[in-house]
């Protein structure tokens, strides 16, 4: 979140001194090569770590977080902390934090342009993300949030997609209903068991075996002479 750092000048990076008057809180720098300086802020991700999350297993994002909020306040905010010698508990009933007033989350865009590819997928961080495939070939304007990507055609949002790691391919199936075969006839949703618009040519003849055998043996013959 530091830009620079020289003789005691810091230069905080826009975004996050933004996000820091938004919510009201001033950012504090630490020293380089001076862990010491930060040593309690690691000891609590280490703490969280080996007491909260060793041996768990979680299905989901929510289920994390519901396990977080039970730990922290049934073990976490009733120990005897090492610092200040009381339970964590009673030093947030008697200092209370700055309230947040209804304040809506804070609001990250930043703002580009892609434009889409002809399978109607738009590349953004290493990963690709569909669009309605009308808008192949078209540009289009991605706003990236703190969780997710919003998608627009001039002033109309098109797609919204939540940020993945590198190198995902996400596809919305309705992006690309409507497509049409070469008869220009809808595409069914699954294969057909039977197609009426297959024209046949008649039944297939069923022959004998000995048939195929008596013209493999002339056409033999007609080879040796």
């Amino acid at each position: 979140m530091v830009l620079a750092h020289t003789r005691g000048n810091i230069t905080w990076h826009p975004t996050y001194a933004d996000f820091a008057g938004y919510y009201g809180f001033r950012p504090w720098a630490c020293a380089p090569y001076r862990p010491q300086t930060k040593g309690k802020v690691e000891s609590g991700v280490k703490y969280v770590a080996r007491n909260a999350l060793a041996g768990k297993r979680f299905h989901s994002w929510a289920h994390l977080n519901a396990w977080l909020v039970e730990w922290a306040t049934t073990v976490a905010d009733q120990r005897v902390h090492g610092t200040t010698h009381e339970r964590p508990a009673d030093r947030f009933a008697r200092e209370a934090l700055t309230a947040l007033d209804g304040r809506p989350p804070y609001a990250f865009a930043h703002v580009r342009e892609r434009v889409v590819a002809n399978d109607a997928l738009v590349s953004i961080d290493g990963s690709r993300y569909s669009v309605p495939a009308h808008l192949a070939g078209t540009t289009v304007t991605v706003r990236e949030h703190a969780t997710d990507f919003t998608i627009w055609q001039q002033d109309t949002l098109v797609a919204t997609h939540a940020r993945q790691g590198r190198q995902q391919v996400v596809m919305v199936p309705a992006h690309y209903a409507g497509l049409l075969r070469v008869d220009r006839t809808p595409l069914a949703a699954m294969p057909p068991q039977y197609d009426p618009r297959y024209v046949t040519s008649g039944d297939v003849a069923i022959r004998d075996l000995s048939v195929y055998e008596r013209f493999a043996a002339s056409s033999s013959t007609e080879v040796a002479a």
